[in-house]
């Protein structure tokens, strides 16, 4: 097997993961496929993928954060892409810190991803916007940072924010997060 054109796709949505991996395969990579840090272990033992995509938030004990981390320790060359339904800025830069070449918002198709990973550097060229930030912003910034930390933990993150966990659930469900 190539392991130039590897591809290992962290997801717990399988329908979701099956779909991109064909797509990927149809692109001519090898595609392996994991729904927890732990299955993504395992599969890291036996092979060393040069490409990954991680969704940032993934059911059960798993944060997608943790696996950009254990793939970077893995392989410090992997190109990693989070994927995320929620981005903020703070869990962006976290990503990129842990290991990640970029941050991408669902719904993000191949071209997207594939596109990321022949983007590595940044470009001095980005538009700089004006926009002042609103309070509510930094609400929601600071609310994607703490759960972030938690591992997205809604109880540990309301008592960190020093909220009601029902205040904070229905923050999250305003957003349409659950």
């Amino acid at each position: 097997m190539s392991e130039s054109r590897l591809l290992l796709i962290i997801e717990d949505d399988t329908a979701f993961a099956r779909t991109l991996g064909r797509s990927f395969e149809r692109r001519g990579y090898t595609v392996l496929h994991a729904t927890s840090k732990e299955d993504a272990e395992k599969l890291l033992s036996d092979h060393k993928p040069a490409y990954a995509v991680v969704d940032l938030k993934l059911n059960g004990h798993s944060s997608g954060l943790a696996c950009v981390q254990l793939l970077h320790q893995h392989n410090p060359d992997m190109l990693i892409v989070v994927l995320t339904g929620f981005a903020s800025i703070a869990t962006a830069v976290e990503a990129v810190k842990l290991g990640a070449c970029q941050y991408l918002s669902k719904p993000s198709n191949t071209d997207d991803i594939e596109a990321a990973f022949g983007h590595i550097a940044g470009t001095a060229e980005v538009e700089i916007t004006n926009r002042s930030t609103s309070i509510k912003n930094l609400e929601w910034e600071r609310i994607h940072e703490v759960l972030a930390e938690t591992d997205f933990n809604i109880s540990e993150t309301a008592r960190r924010l020093g909220m009601h966990r029902r205040t904070l659930a229905r923050k999250l469900e305003k957003q349409r997060i659950k």
